[in-house]
């Protein structure tokens, strides 16, 4: 059998994806990917040996005007060329990871009686999922409050794909110093480069024992480096971490922003933190990630309005003093993990192919 998976644009759509790919090859099954020239899929996919077909659609959400139009005209032909592929590779059935990139082929899917399935890691569903929400059969989520969005029975708490290295961390035995990693991902967090540089003469003052890893990003490396070489402080400042497990093993307590996949990784290392929302992402999504961490008692979260130097220094003077609220964070988060997502969204996809 052969199965479609939709959904583009970013890594954070595509690489969960590409791991529910790599289970159904491994289960004997073709997979084939549709996408953009334009989005992350165009690179990570043919990377990881899967062949692609090739749409024209952009978003609709946080655009100009003259996209709206372009999408809007767009969006016919993508679901007519959508649907010329799943029936030329007489698909099986559909996996989507939400996002415009996937509009069309789940509108197609829909209209051709194809089973969907559709992974949603935020607590609060993308446009795309939202709207076609009461079409997929299954939906994949991580998060309990998701499962409002859908109808009653088609939701299964898979949570998302995450590398088995985080899942192996084992909980550290607290030391005096407290190991802190703070990070906004690849590219670095602008809003956690300025915080942690405001941070450091406050550190410096008080003698707290803390060491600091602060991944930041190659734009401001050079200056943020040097400036905390000159603090004198424990730890280092890195542009890029090509080990992200070990970077967690390593840590007490993680500042992070709070996409899908950041958390899904915390929850997978079992790791307390600090949740510092992206205030621009589509609907809001990563507030609503932190603040379900949060009732989780999994994470503590800082508005970015509120983000500053002194307030990290006021958290983790807190946290630091506080050992026990520490390991209980991290075991809530640990509670939140789900092992083996991308093997259980494949037998899903499987199961429900062989019914239709």
């Amino acid at each position: 059998m052969l199965f479609v998976m939709a959904g583009g644009g970013t890594g954070g759509h595509v690489i969960p994806s590409v791991a529910v790919a790599g289970e159904l090859r491994q289960l004997g099954h073709d997979v084939l990917f549709v996408g953009t020239r334009r989005g992350m899929e165009a690179t990570i996919v043919p990377r990881a040996g899967y062949p692609m077909e090739w749409i024209e659609i952009g978003g609709l959400q946080r655009v100009s005007w003259k996209q709206t139009l372009k999408t809007s005209w767009q969006l016919p032909w993508s679901v007519l060329k959508s649907a010329w592929v799943l029936k030329k590779h007489k698909t099986a059935a559909v996996f989507s990871m939400g996002g415009y990139v996937a509009a069309p082929v789940m509108m197609a899917a829909s209209a051709m009686g194809i089973p969907m399935v559709a992974m949603e890691p935020n607590a609060l569903p993308g446009l795309v999922t939202r709207k076609m929400a009461g079409r997929v059969q299954r939906a994949l989520v991580s998060f309990e409050e998701t499962e409002k969005y859908f109808p009653p029975g088609r939701t299964v708490r898979t949570g998302l794909p995450v590398r088995g290295e985080f899942f192996a961390i084992q909980d550290k035995v607290p030391v005096r110093t407290l190991s802190i990693l703070i990070t906004g991902g690849s590219r670095g967090a602008k809003a956690l480069n300025k915080a942690a540089r405001e941070s450091w003469p406050f550190f410096r003052r008080s003698g707290l024992s803390v060491r600091m890893v602060l991944q930041c990003g190659a734009d401001e490396y050079d200056s943020l480096a040097r400036e905390f070489n000159e603090t004198q402080l424990d730890g280092e400042v890195v542009a890029y971490l090509h080990d992200m497990p070990a970077a967690y093993a390593a840590a007490d307590l993680v500042v992070s922003r709070s996409g899908a996949g950041a958390v899904s990784e915390l929850a997978a290392a079992g790791k307390p933190s600090v949740l510092v929302p992206f205030p621009f992402a589509a609907d809001d999504h990563q507030r609503h990630n932190a603040e379900a961490m949060a009732r989780a008692g999994a994470a503590q979260v800082c508005l970015e309005s509120e983000w500053s130097g002194e307030r990290f220094f006021d958290v983790v003077g807190q946290l630091s003093g506080n050992p026990e609220r520490l390991r209980a964070m991290g075991a809530a988060a640990r509670k939140l993990a789900k092992p083996g997502a991308a093997r259980k969204a494949a037998e899903i996809l499987l199961e429900l192919a062989l019914r239709s």
